[in-house]
C-alpha cells in the first residue's frame, strides 16, 4: 500500500513538473526583463513539485530498492538545483544569471532525464550499453539550451542587472 501511494505521488508529481518547467522559466524570463527580483507563481509550483518528486523517490528507493541507494543524493542534487535559482535571483549577486539559468535547467534537465530513463531503460527495450544514451543525451541537449538562454536572458536584462549586487 505506502508502495502505491508513493509511486502515485511521484508519478503525479512528476508529470505535473515536467508541464510547469517550461511556463516557470518563461514566466521567470518576463519577470527579470521587468527587473522584478524574485520568480514567479508557477516557478515556487514548479519547486514544490521537484521536492515532492525527490522525496517520493527518497520514499521509494528505501522501501523497495535499496540497491538504488546513490539515487537519494542525486535527488537532493536536482531539488538543490531548483533552490539555486530561486536563490540567484533573489539575491542577485555577481553573474547570479548563470546561478538562476543552471539551477533551473538543470533541476529540469534532471526530470527529463528520469522520465526518459524509466522509459527507455528500466520499463522499455533499451539495454545493453545503448543505456548511455537515455542517460547523457538530456545532459547534452539540456547544457546546450541552458547555455542559449543564459544568453538570451543576458541580453534581455536591463543595463547593469546582469551584474548587480544584492
Amino acid at each position: 500500500m505506502v508502495h502505491v501511494a508513493l509511486l502515485v505521488i511521484h508519478i503525479a508529481t512528476g508529470t505535473i513538473g515536467l508541464l510547469l518547467g517550461p511556463p516557470a522559466m518563461r514566466q521567470d524570463f518576463r519577470r527579470f526583463r521587468s527587473a522584478e527580483r524574485s520568480t514567479g507563481v508557477i516557478s515556487a509550483w514548479y519547486r514544490a513539485m521537484v521536492l515532492l518528486i525527490c522525496l517520493s523517490a527518497t520514499g521509494l528507493v528505501i522501501e523497495r530498492r535499496t540497491d538504488l541507494w546513490w539515487l537519494v543524493p542525486v535527488s537532493a542534487l536536482t531539488y538543490g538545483l531548483a533552490v539555486l535559482a530561486k536563490v540567484s535571483a533573489k539575491r542577485r549577486y555577481r553573474a547570479w544569471i548563470h546561478g538562476y539559468v543552471h539551477g533551473q535547467g538543470g533541476s529540469y534537465v534532471a526530470l527529463v532525464t528520469a522520465l526518459i530513463v524509466v522509459a527507455l531503460v528500466v520499463d522499455g527495450p533499451v539495454s545493453g550499453p545503448v543505456e548511455l544514451i537515455p542517460w547523457l543525451a538530456p545532459t547534452m541537449v539540456g547544457t546546450v539550451l541552458i547555455e542559449v538562454w543564459r544568453r538570451r536572458l543576458s541580453a534581455a536584462l536591463p543595463a547593469g542587472a546582469e551584474v548587480a549586487a544584492a
